[in-house]
């Protein structure tokens, strides 16, 4: 089994949808052993521990950003991780961190990469965007994490259509709800595969 961290900054619907997935045998070959905040008061944390988590807050702005990552890999070594997931973690991960987990970090996001990605689109704003160049098929997409913003290799993505009459929140909901949802405990177990198989060949 491949033990899990997910980095998370809010609501925590996306750590739902894996927690969900792997207590209905939707992941087999790895198990969320850490969930960390890097921000106070984040709803991600109750739902972790509602499933039995383990759940740690970081807090980023408190500590500055070199201070909050070496918590955060101290705290990964500790658990013994061997893939984390972003699921809607607002901060930009700094090489050092990157560079300790290659290819074994991996991250959601509510647009067809390469659209409306890259510095500044996360949230609402990314909707926002796609609603403004009057896209009719956006979607989510799940990358490995690398150096670049949004830049790394692509594992999975799924369209969704846009409505007529679609505000931001409505596209968000259903963005997260047909494709984000969907899609990150399905790359996550992918993951896990890869990386028991590695270790097996080894």
């Amino acid at each position: 089994m491949v033990n899990v961290a997910v980095l998370v900054s809010g609501g925590g619907t996306n750590l739902e949808a894996i927690l969900r997935a792997e207590e209905n045998g939707g992941i087999r070959n790895a198990a969320v052993r850490l969930v960390v905040s890097d921000r106070e008061g984040a709803y991600a944390l109750t739902r972790a521990k509602n499933h039995g988590k383990k759940a740690v807050m970081i807090n980023r702005r408190k500590l500055g950003g070199k201070a909050f990552e070496k918590e955060l890999l101290k705290l990964l070594r500790q658990e013994e991780i061997g893939l984390v997931v972003l699921a809607g973690f607002l901060s930009i991960l700094s090489e050092e961190v990157i560079n300790e987990y290659p290819d074994r970090i991996i991250n959601v996001h509510p647009s067809l990469i390469p659209s409306f990605c890259g510095k500044g689109y996360y949230g609402l704003k990314v909707h926002e965007a796609a609603l403004e160049r009057g896209v009719k098929v956006t979607g989510a997409t799940v990358h490995i994490v690398n150096s670049i913003p949004d830049g790394g290799r692509i594992l999975l993505q799924k369209a969704v259509y846009v409505k007529d009459g679609d505000d931001a929140e409505a596209l968000q909901k259903r963005v997260m709800e047909e494709a984000e949802w969907v899609l990150l405990p399905k790359a996550l177990e992918m993951m896990a595969e890869i990386i028991s198989k590695e270790k097996h060949d080894a």
